[in-house]
Protein backbone atom coordinates (compact mmCIF):
# COMPACT_ATOMS: atom_id res chain seq x y z
CA UNK A 1 0.00 0.00 0.00
CA UNK A 2 2.05 2.91 -1.07
CA UNK A 3 2.15 6.04 1.22
CA UNK A 4 -0.24 8.70 -1.38
CA UNK A 5 -3.28 6.01 -1.60
CA UNK A 6 -4.18 7.22 1.91
CA UNK A 7 -2.63 10.98 2.22
CA UNK A 8 -6.30 12.15 2.91
CA UNK A 9 -6.84 9.76 5.20
CA UNK A 10 -3.88 9.88 7.12
CA UNK A 11 -4.65 13.36 7.63
CA UNK A 12 -7.53 13.06 10.11
CA UNK A 13 -10.10 16.19 9.94
CA UNK A 14 -10.00 17.93 12.98
CA UNK A 15 -13.01 20.14 12.25
CA UNK A 16 -15.72 20.51 15.28
CA UNK A 17 -18.93 19.54 14.58
CA UNK A 18 -19.78 23.24 14.49
CA UNK A 19 -23.32 22.05 12.80
CA UNK A 20 -24.14 19.52 15.24
CA UNK A 21 -23.96 21.74 18.08
CA UNK A 22 -26.23 23.80 16.54
CA UNK A 23 -28.92 20.97 16.93
CA UNK A 24 -28.70 21.81 20.66
CA UNK A 25 -29.79 25.46 19.73
CA UNK A 26 -33.18 25.92 21.61
CA UNK A 27 -33.31 28.24 18.77
CA UNK A 28 -33.49 25.66 16.10
CA UNK A 29 -36.10 23.51 17.90
CA UNK A 30 -38.76 24.78 16.05
CA UNK A 31 -40.52 22.31 14.27
CA UNK A 32 -39.91 18.76 12.82
CA UNK A 33 -39.36 20.61 9.55
CA UNK A 34 -36.81 22.41 10.77
CA UNK A 35 -35.13 19.99 12.71
CA UNK A 36 -34.68 17.43 10.11
CA UNK A 37 -33.54 20.39 8.12
CA UNK A 38 -31.00 20.74 10.45
CA UNK A 39 -29.85 17.37 10.87
CA UNK A 40 -29.63 17.42 6.74
CA UNK A 41 -26.96 20.47 7.15
CA UNK A 42 -25.13 18.51 9.64
CA UNK A 43 -24.76 15.51 7.76
CA UNK A 44 -24.20 17.36 4.45
CA UNK A 45 -21.64 19.10 6.90
CA UNK A 46 -19.63 16.34 7.18
CA UNK A 47 -20.17 14.17 3.78
CA UNK A 48 -18.87 17.81 2.38
CA UNK A 49 -15.42 17.55 4.41
CA UNK A 50 -15.04 13.61 3.54
CA UNK A 51 -15.43 14.61 -0.14
CA UNK A 52 -13.03 17.52 0.21
CA UNK A 53 -10.14 15.17 1.58
CA UNK A 54 -11.08 12.42 -0.10
CA UNK A 55 -10.29 14.90 -3.88
CA UNK A 56 -7.29 16.40 -1.67
CA UNK A 57 -5.86 12.73 -1.29
CA UNK A 58 -6.70 10.68 -4.87
CA UNK A 59 -4.59 14.54 -6.53
CA UNK A 60 -2.15 13.94 -4.02
CA UNK A 61 -1.46 10.48 -5.07
CA UNK A 62 -2.19 11.30 -8.76
CA UNK A 63 1.28 13.89 -8.17
CA UNK A 64 2.99 11.25 -6.38
CA UNK A 65 2.58 9.20 -9.98
CA UNK A 66 0.13 6.56 -8.07
CA UNK A 67 -2.83 5.65 -8.74
CA UNK A 68 -6.18 7.61 -7.46
CA UNK A 69 -7.85 4.61 -5.51
CA UNK A 70 -10.84 7.38 -5.67
CA UNK A 71 -13.81 5.00 -4.03
CA UNK A 72 -10.97 3.45 -1.54
CA UNK A 73 -10.13 7.18 -0.60
CA UNK A 74 -13.62 8.45 -0.31
CA UNK A 75 -14.28 5.24 1.56
CA UNK A 76 -11.85 5.94 4.16
CA UNK A 77 -12.58 9.60 4.62
CA UNK A 78 -16.40 9.07 5.00
CA UNK A 79 -15.97 6.65 7.61
CA UNK A 80 -13.65 8.97 9.43
CA UNK A 81 -15.75 11.68 9.13
CA UNK A 82 -19.02 10.08 10.34
CA UNK A 83 -17.32 8.59 12.72
CA UNK A 84 -16.56 11.45 14.39
CA UNK A 85 -20.05 13.54 13.50
CA UNK A 86 -21.65 10.08 15.73
CA UNK A 87 -19.26 10.88 18.98
CA UNK A 88 -19.38 14.43 18.91
CA UNK A 89 -22.68 14.34 20.97
CA UNK A 90 -20.36 12.22 23.59
CA UNK A 91 -17.71 14.70 23.82
CA UNK A 92 -20.35 17.60 24.12
CA UNK A 93 -21.95 15.59 26.63
CA UNK A 94 -18.96 15.13 28.41
CA UNK A 95 -17.36 18.69 28.11
CA UNK A 96 -20.44 19.45 30.18
CA UNK A 97 -19.93 17.31 32.51
CA UNK A 98 -16.98 19.21 33.43
CA UNK A 99 -17.73 22.09 33.25
CA UNK A 100 -17.79 24.92 35.77
CA UNK A 101 -15.96 22.47 38.37
CA UNK A 102 -12.27 23.75 38.20
CA UNK A 103 -9.61 22.17 35.86
CA UNK A 104 -9.01 19.48 38.24
CA UNK A 105 -12.18 18.20 37.37
CA UNK A 106 -12.13 18.66 33.50
CA UNK A 107 -8.42 17.22 33.28
CA UNK A 108 -9.91 13.98 35.34
CA UNK A 109 -12.54 13.74 33.27
CA UNK A 110 -10.99 14.62 29.54
CA UNK A 111 -7.89 12.80 30.23
CA UNK A 112 -9.29 9.11 30.03
CA UNK A 113 -11.89 10.27 27.77
CA UNK A 114 -9.84 11.00 24.97
CA UNK A 115 -7.48 8.31 25.17
CA UNK A 116 -10.50 6.18 25.18
CA UNK A 117 -12.92 7.73 22.62
CA UNK A 118 -10.05 8.29 20.56
CA UNK A 119 -9.10 4.42 20.81
CA UNK A 120 -12.99 3.26 19.95
CA UNK A 121 -13.11 5.57 17.21
CA UNK A 122 -9.70 4.59 15.56
CA UNK A 123 -10.47 0.80 16.09
CA UNK A 124 -13.90 0.85 14.43
CA UNK A 125 -12.38 2.88 11.44
CA UNK A 126 -9.79 0.37 10.97
CA UNK A 127 -11.92 -2.24 11.29
CA UNK A 128 -14.36 -1.34 8.93
CA UNK A 129 -11.88 -0.14 6.76
CA UNK A 130 -10.14 -3.66 6.33
CA UNK A 131 -13.33 -5.29 5.98
CA UNK A 132 -14.83 -3.20 3.43
CA UNK A 133 -12.00 -2.71 1.54
CA UNK A 134 -9.04 -4.84 2.45
CA UNK A 135 -5.66 -3.89 3.34
CA UNK A 136 -4.85 -2.17 -0.05
CA UNK A 137 -1.58 -3.07 -1.99
CA UNK A 138 0.89 -4.12 0.72
CA UNK A 139 1.45 -7.59 0.67
CA UNK A 140 3.63 -7.60 4.04
CA UNK A 141 -0.05 -6.85 5.66
CA UNK A 142 -2.09 -10.25 5.71
CA UNK A 143 -4.20 -9.71 9.15
CA UNK A 144 -6.06 -6.89 10.89
CA UNK A 145 -3.79 -7.10 13.25
CA UNK A 146 -0.87 -6.33 11.89
CA UNK A 147 -2.74 -3.63 9.86
CA UNK A 148 -3.88 -2.18 13.33
CA UNK A 149 -0.41 -2.17 14.74
CA UNK A 150 0.77 -0.51 11.34
CA UNK A 151 -1.49 2.53 11.57
CA UNK A 152 -1.75 3.07 14.87
CA UNK A 153 1.05 4.91 15.93
CA UNK A 154 0.23 7.32 13.16
CA UNK A 155 -3.55 7.28 13.85
CA UNK A 156 -4.10 7.13 17.31
CA UNK A 157 -2.49 10.32 18.32
CA UNK A 158 -4.70 12.08 15.58
CA UNK A 159 -7.49 10.77 17.14
CA UNK A 160 -6.67 11.95 20.21
CA UNK A 161 -5.69 15.33 19.14
CA UNK A 162 -9.39 15.50 17.24
CA UNK A 163 -11.20 14.72 20.50
CA UNK A 164 -9.38 17.99 22.13
CA UNK A 165 -10.05 20.44 19.23
CA UNK A 166 -13.83 19.03 19.16
CA UNK A 167 -13.50 19.20 22.74
CA UNK A 168 -13.15 23.30 22.94
CA UNK A 169 -14.72 24.02 20.24
CA UNK A 170 -17.92 22.87 21.80
CA UNK A 171 -16.66 24.22 24.77
CA UNK A 172 -15.91 27.69 23.32
CA UNK A 173 -19.15 27.49 21.49
CA UNK A 174 -21.34 26.89 24.70
CA UNK A 175 -19.85 29.47 26.46
CA UNK A 176 -21.24 32.07 23.27
CA UNK A 177 -24.09 30.31 23.66
CA UNK A 178 -24.55 31.29 28.01
CA UNK A 179 -23.26 34.43 27.09
CA UNK A 180 -26.08 34.87 24.09
CA UNK A 181 -28.61 33.82 26.80
CA UNK A 182 -26.94 36.30 29.56
CA UNK A 183 -27.07 39.15 27.56
CA UNK A 184 -30.86 38.41 26.22
CA UNK A 185 -31.61 37.84 29.91
CA UNK A 186 -29.88 40.99 31.05
CA UNK A 187 -31.52 43.07 28.35
CA UNK A 188 -35.28 41.21 29.09
CA UNK A 189 -34.44 42.90 32.47
CA UNK A 190 -33.59 46.31 31.91
CA UNK A 191 -36.33 46.41 29.79
CA UNK A 192 -39.12 45.42 32.43
CA UNK A 193 -37.19 47.80 34.63
CA UNK A 194 -37.67 50.94 32.21
CA UNK A 195 -41.32 49.70 31.90
CA UNK A 196 -41.92 49.65 35.75
CA UNK A 197 -39.37 53.21 36.29
CA UNK A 198 -42.01 54.73 33.28
CA UNK A 199 -45.24 53.01 35.53
CA UNK A 200 -44.07 54.55 38.26
CA UNK A 201 -43.19 57.99 36.64
CA UNK A 202 -47.06 57.52 35.18
CA UNK A 203 -48.47 56.75 38.31
CA UNK A 204 -46.41 60.09 40.12
CA UNK A 205 -48.38 62.22 37.52
CA UNK A 206 -51.93 61.21 37.60
CA UNK A 207 -52.54 61.87 41.65
CA UNK A 208 -50.42 65.38 41.18
CA UNK A 209 -53.51 65.76 38.42
CA UNK A 210 -56.14 64.69 40.45
CA UNK A 211 -55.26 66.51 43.38
CA UNK A 212 -54.91 69.50 41.80
CA UNK A 213 -58.57 68.76 39.94
CA UNK A 214 -60.24 67.68 42.88
CA UNK A 215 -58.89 70.56 44.61
CA UNK A 216 -60.65 72.95 41.96
CA UNK A 217 -64.04 71.02 42.15
CA UNK A 218 -64.08 71.20 45.85
CA UNK A 219 -63.80 74.95 45.35
CA UNK A 220 -66.48 75.01 42.82
CA UNK A 221 -68.74 72.59 44.65
CA UNK A 222 -70.30 75.66 47.05
CA UNK A 223 -69.82 78.03 44.70
CA UNK A 224 -71.08 76.70 41.29
CA UNK A 225 -72.59 73.07 41.61
CA UNK A 226 -73.38 72.67 37.86
CA UNK A 227 -69.81 73.54 37.12
CA UNK A 228 -68.46 71.41 39.85
CA UNK A 229 -71.07 68.31 38.29
CA UNK A 230 -69.49 69.39 34.92
CA UNK A 231 -66.20 69.20 36.12
CA UNK A 232 -66.55 65.83 37.46
CA UNK A 233 -68.06 64.76 34.51
CA UNK A 234 -65.16 65.71 32.47
CA UNK A 235 -62.71 64.05 34.71
CA UNK A 236 -64.42 60.66 34.28
CA UNK A 237 -63.88 61.18 30.71
CA UNK A 238 -60.42 61.52 31.18
CA UNK A 239 -59.91 58.72 33.72
CA UNK A 240 -61.78 56.40 31.76
CA UNK A 241 -59.61 57.40 28.29
CA UNK A 242 -55.74 57.20 30.91
CA UNK A 243 -57.23 53.11 31.77
CA UNK A 244 -57.66 52.30 28.22
CA UNK A 245 -54.86 53.09 27.48
CA UNK A 246 -52.86 52.26 31.03
CA UNK A 247 -50.31 49.78 29.55
CA UNK A 248 -48.92 51.50 26.30
CA UNK A 249 -45.70 53.05 26.91
CA UNK A 250 -46.41 54.96 23.67
CA UNK A 251 -49.62 56.09 21.61
CA UNK A 252 -49.97 57.62 18.34
CA UNK A 253 -50.44 61.15 18.65
CA UNK A 254 -54.33 61.64 17.50
CA UNK A 255 -54.92 59.81 20.72
CA UNK A 256 -52.99 61.56 22.63
CA UNK A 257 -54.56 65.00 21.79
CA UNK A 258 -57.83 63.08 22.74
CA UNK A 259 -56.57 63.00 26.62
CA UNK A 260 -55.83 66.65 25.95
CA UNK A 261 -58.52 67.59 24.32
CA UNK A 262 -60.81 66.08 28.04
CA UNK A 263 -58.16 67.52 30.22
CA UNK A 264 -58.06 71.07 28.47
CA UNK A 265 -62.22 70.70 28.93
CA UNK A 266 -61.70 70.30 32.55
CA UNK A 267 -59.64 73.42 32.66
CA UNK A 268 -61.95 74.84 30.41
CA UNK A 269 -64.50 74.69 33.40
CA UNK A 270 -62.58 75.81 35.84
CA UNK A 271 -61.21 78.68 34.22
CA UNK A 272 -63.88 79.99 31.96
CA UNK A 273 -63.62 82.66 30.12
CA UNK A 274 -60.49 83.79 31.02
CA UNK A 275 -58.75 80.68 28.85
CA UNK A 276 -58.42 80.13 25.25
CA UNK A 277 -56.84 77.25 23.87
CA UNK A 278 -55.88 75.98 20.22
CA UNK A 279 -54.44 72.76 18.95
CA UNK A 280 -52.76 73.52 15.43
CA UNK A 281 -51.18 69.75 15.06
CA UNK A 282 -50.73 68.82 10.85
CA UNK A 283 -52.66 65.94 9.90
CA UNK A 284 -48.82 64.04 8.95
CA UNK A 285 -47.80 64.12 12.38
CA UNK A 286 -51.22 62.02 14.00
CA UNK A 287 -50.05 59.11 13.40
CA UNK A 288 -46.33 59.58 15.13
CA UNK A 289 -46.13 57.88 18.53
CA UNK A 290 -45.34 59.62 21.40
CA UNK A 291 -44.87 58.63 25.41
CA UNK A 292 -48.50 58.20 26.97
CA UNK A 293 -49.68 61.42 28.67
CA UNK A 294 -46.38 63.14 27.90
CA UNK A 295 -48.70 66.73 26.68
CA UNK A 296 -50.54 66.99 29.97
CA UNK A 297 -47.86 67.82 32.62
CA UNK A 298 -46.59 70.88 30.15
CA UNK A 299 -50.42 72.09 29.30
CA UNK A 300 -50.79 71.40 33.00
CA UNK A 301 -47.32 73.34 34.07
CA UNK A 302 -48.46 76.34 31.84
CA UNK A 303 -51.55 76.69 33.48
CA UNK A 304 -50.86 76.48 36.70
CA UNK A 305 -47.54 78.70 36.32
CA UNK A 306 -48.51 80.83 33.22
CA UNK A 307 -52.16 81.39 33.55
CA UNK A 308 -53.70 80.80 36.56
CA UNK A 309 -52.16 84.10 38.27
CA UNK A 310 -53.29 85.89 35.86
CA UNK A 311 -55.54 88.61 36.04
CA UNK A 312 -56.49 88.71 32.40
CA UNK A 313 -57.79 85.89 30.31
CA UNK A 314 -55.28 84.40 28.94
CA UNK A 315 -54.57 81.52 25.72
CA UNK A 316 -52.76 78.73 25.20
CA UNK A 317 -51.32 76.98 22.12
CA UNK A 318 -50.71 73.28 21.17
CA UNK A 319 -48.67 72.99 17.90
CA UNK A 320 -47.54 69.59 16.75
CA UNK A 321 -45.49 69.48 12.93
CA UNK A 322 -43.14 66.40 11.58
CA UNK A 323 -39.85 67.63 11.01
CA UNK A 324 -37.80 65.84 8.89
CA UNK A 325 -37.26 62.35 11.27
CA UNK A 326 -38.10 64.19 14.44
CA UNK A 327 -41.68 65.18 15.53
CA UNK A 328 -41.84 68.77 17.15
CA UNK A 329 -44.24 69.20 19.49
CA UNK A 330 -44.37 73.16 21.29
CA UNK A 331 -46.54 74.57 23.86
CA UNK A 332 -47.03 78.50 24.10
CA UNK A 333 -48.93 80.62 27.17
CA UNK A 334 -48.90 84.69 27.23
CA UNK A 335 -48.73 83.94 30.92
CA UNK A 336 -46.27 85.51 33.51
CA UNK A 337 -43.23 83.95 31.90
CA UNK A 338 -40.34 82.37 33.47
CA UNK A 339 -39.37 83.97 37.06
CA UNK A 340 -36.68 85.99 37.23
CA UNK A 341 -34.02 83.32 38.90
CA UNK A 342 -34.87 80.97 36.07
CA UNK A 343 -37.47 78.35 35.64
CA UNK A 344 -38.38 76.50 38.62
CA UNK A 345 -39.57 72.64 37.36
CA UNK A 346 -41.96 71.02 39.13
CA UNK A 347 -43.20 67.01 39.40
CA UNK A 348 -44.52 67.91 36.10
CA UNK A 349 -41.44 68.98 33.84
CA UNK A 350 -39.22 67.05 35.77
CA UNK A 351 -41.27 63.35 35.25
CA UNK A 352 -41.65 64.46 31.45
CA UNK A 353 -37.94 64.68 31.37
CA UNK A 354 -36.84 61.49 33.06
CA UNK A 355 -39.94 59.98 30.40
CA UNK A 356 -38.09 61.15 27.61
CA UNK A 357 -34.36 60.15 28.92
CA UNK A 358 -35.60 56.52 29.26
CA UNK A 359 -37.29 55.80 26.00
CA UNK A 360 -35.11 57.29 23.62
CA UNK A 361 -31.83 58.72 25.66
CA UNK A 362 -30.34 61.68 23.68
CA UNK A 363 -32.38 61.28 20.67
CA UNK A 364 -35.47 63.37 22.50
CA UNK A 365 -35.14 67.60 23.88
CA UNK A 366 -36.98 69.49 26.16
CA UNK A 367 -36.44 73.31 26.10
CA UNK A 368 -38.04 75.79 28.45
CA UNK A 369 -37.57 78.83 27.52
CA UNK A 370 -39.50 82.47 27.32
CA UNK A 371 -41.49 84.11 24.63
CA UNK A 372 -40.53 87.31 22.97
CA UNK A 373 -44.31 88.49 23.32
CA UNK A 374 -44.29 87.30 26.65
CA UNK A 375 -45.26 83.99 28.21
CA UNK A 376 -43.81 80.76 28.09
CA UNK A 377 -42.89 78.53 25.70
CA UNK A 378 -41.88 74.56 26.05
CA UNK A 379 -40.47 72.74 22.65
CA UNK A 380 -40.25 69.06 22.47
CA UNK A 381 -38.25 67.12 19.51
CA UNK A 382 -38.32 63.50 19.42
CA UNK A 383 -37.69 60.86 17.03
CA UNK A 384 -40.42 60.48 14.39
CA UNK A 385 -42.27 57.20 14.21
CA UNK A 386 -45.79 56.37 13.22
CA UNK A 387 -48.33 54.32 15.49
CA UNK A 388 -51.21 53.18 13.78
CA UNK A 389 -54.28 55.33 15.50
Amino acid sequence: MSSGTFASGRRRAHWPAIAWYVSEDPVFDRSAAQRLKTWGLIFGFWTFLALSYALSGGLASISEGYPPGWLRNLAWNLGNFWLWMALVPLVGWLGRQSAGHGWRRFFAVHVPASLTVALAQMMAHLVAFWYLCGPGRMPEVHTLGQYVHMEFAYSYHLAILTYWIVLVVLRGMESRRRLRDEQLRSALLESQLAQAQLQALRMQLQPHFLFNTLNAISALALADPLQARLMIARLSDFLRLTLEERHAPQVPLARELEFLRCYLDIQQVRFQDRLSTQLDVDDDALRAAVPNLILQPLVENALRHGLLAKAEPGSLQVVGRRDGDELYLRVDDDGLGLPADGANEGIGLTNTRARLAMLFGSDARLELQSRDGGGTRVELRLPFRELAA
